[in-house]
């Protein structure tokens, strides 16, 4: 989210999170501070294997009251970053059951994973994946649905169910 009146309109619908995509090789690179940002939603900055400094830059740069971690972070840098008083998202990329196997080196120091449609490009493929697979997730941690998720997928939400749901991330498109 880039412009002010987006922003302001999300923050407007009631979501609890907005996100700003701190990645240079996205479409949706957010460089300079906008001119609004939000006062009464989450900052969320997304990230991919940028080196520490960078991020704590831009956390108080920014105001950012989370980061979302969308490369091949180590748990070791998740947890530096929880000490600087913000939440942790991981991202992980699933297409099948064994692709759930990496959140075990997570554990205990990411407040949420996000678990996304696996594929070649950064910044998602709009697609879902098979939701069943989280079935055999039984980690304490707690986790957000990602992956092509639209209005479409109003019926299936409906339907789906975990303890450790707690929410879903949808794109700006």
């Amino acid at each position: 989210m880039r412009e002010a009146g987006n922003i302001r309109k999300v923050e407007q619908a009631g979501v609890d999170m907005i996100g700003f995509i701190f990645y240079p090789k996205s479409s949706r690179y957010v460089e300079e501070v906008p001119e609004y940002l939000p006062q009464h939603t989450k900052r969320v900055g997304v990230f991919v294997n940028e080196k520490i400094e960078a991020v704590q830059t831009t956390i108080t740069r920014f105001g950012l009251h989370c980061v979302q971690l969308h490369g091949e972070e180590l748990p070791e840098l998740c947890w530096l970053l929880r000490q600087s008083n913000v939440l942790v998202i991981k991202t992980f990329s699933i297409s099948q059951e064994k692709d759930l196997q990496a959140v075990s080196m997570y554990k205990g120091v990411c407040n949420y994973y996000l678990f996304d449609t696996k594929c070649d490009e950064r910044g998602g493929s709009g697609k879902s994946f098979d939701w069943s697979i989280l079935n055999k997730y039984e980690g304490q941690t707690p986790f957000l649905l990602s992956g092509g998720i639209s209005m479409e997928s109003i019926e299936a939400l409906k339907e789906f169910t975990h303890p450790r749901w707690a929410g879903i991330d949808i794109n700006s498109r």
